[in-house]
Parts: C-alpha cells; sequence; structure tokens
C-alpha cells in the first residue's frame, strides 16, 4: 500500500474503541490467570476474555481495512472463528488431564462421569 488513503474520522474511532476493547479484554483475562488460585479458575478468564479480545481485534481490522480498500475486507474472520473452535477444546482437554492428574496423586475431585454405555450391570 503506497498511497496513502485518507479514512473518515468515525472510521478511525471505530476501530480504535475495539481495538481498546481487545486489549482491555486480553488485559483482563491476563489479570484473572495471575490473580485466580486455582487451576480451574484460571482456565476460564483467559479462554474467554483472550476469544473475545481476538473478536474485537479482527473486528477492527476488517473495519480498517475495509475502509482503505473501500470494498469488504473478510478474510480477518478466520482467526476469530478458528479460536472459537479451537479454545474449547484446548481447555476441555487441559481440564480433563488435570483431573486425571488429581486422580492419580490421589486428590480429593469429583468423580468420573460415565461414558452412558451399558456396562453389562
Amino acid at each position: 500500500m503506497n498511497e496513502s488513503a485518507e479514512l473518515p474520522f468515525w472510521l478511525e474511532l471505530t476501530t480504535a474503541v475495539l481495538l481498546l476493547a481487545g486489549s482491555t479484554f486480553a488485559l483482563i483475562g491476563a489479570l484473572g490467570l495471575v490473580r485466580l488460585k486455582d487451576f480451574f479458575q484460571r482456565m476460564h478468564p483467559p479462554a474467554l476474555a483472550s476469544t473475545i479480545g481476538a473478536w474485537c481485534v479482527a473486528l477492527a481490522s476488517i473495519i480498517y481495512f475495509s475502509g482503505l480498500k473501500q470494498s469488504p475486507v473478510l478474510h480477518a474472520w478466520l482467526i476469530p472463528v478458528l479460536l472459537s473452535i479451537t479454545v474449547p477444546v484446548t481447555t476441555l482437554l487441559l481440564a480433563r488431564a488435570a483431573l486425571f492428574r488429581k486422580r492419580m496423586s490421589g486428590d480429593d475431585v469429583p468423580a468420573e462421569v460415565s461414558s452412558g454405555k451399558d456396562d453389562g450391570n
């Protein structure tokens, strides 16, 4: 992009607000990660806040670059869509691994949930 395009003020303001919102959500997620005591409590804030922050940043990117090109630029949605798919799966796998480790060490944790299969009883 060699030519300098002049964007309307409302477009720049909207982009700036979305970027600030995204960084605020990321900061809240990081503070939740630092402040909470237990591993299971620490999993929730970063997963939610970082995902919402990524959506805000992607929306800001779409608005800004669509304004520069003066046509829709939607390929930035790929990042938050993939995050929305992978973050819950990763969180679930981390929680299961942590529960497994706690069970193996003999800690008091909730019982395993049956898989719903008939085991002959």
